[in-house]
């Protein structure tokens, strides 16, 4: 049987914080070059994405194309 939605949302709260606590350990404690690093690899993710869409078939799509910024 699953978990009522109160325990999940718990795990995933605490979850996020587990994975904030790495992200900033991996950048040496340093919160600036965090957000920095989150901020490329966002960018690099959204162009990901954008090649993505590039290629894929509207039929796939169904009609859903995501307005780049």
């Amino acid at each position: 049987m699953s978990e009522p939605a109160e325990q999940q949302e718990i795990d995933a709260a605490m979850d996020l914080e587990a994975t904030t606590d790495q992200a900033i350990a991996a950048c040496g404690g340093d919160a600036r070059a965090t957000v920095s690093a989150l901020l490329v690899a966002n960018a690099m993710l959204e162009q990901e994405l954008s090649t993505l869409y590039e290629k894929a078939s509207h039929g796939f799509l169904r009609g859903r194309r995501v307005v780049p910024r």
